[in-house]
């Protein structure tokens, strides 16, 4: 299991999910549809799921996972 969260499609997978969350947040924002608090939240899961996909490459280089 932990191979396959080291794996380069994992980790890319997480950052493009990150990144689509702190964007949707300002969108959503700016369009009314979520409240500020609501933009906030989001924006502070779309930066923890990319953490997690920096945390995740630094892992593999470390380890060595094949890229």
């Amino acid at each position: 299991m932990t191979e396959l969260l080291l794996t380069k499609p994992v980790v890319v997978t997480l950052a493009v999910i990150g990144a689509v969350l702190a964007t949707a947040a300002s969108m959503l924002q700016k369009r009314g549809i979520v409240g500020e608090r609501g933009a906030k939240i989001l924006n502070y899961a779309g930066y923890g799921v990319m953490a997690a996909s920096m945390l995740l490459f630094v892992l593999a280089g470390l380890r060595g996972a094949p890229a």
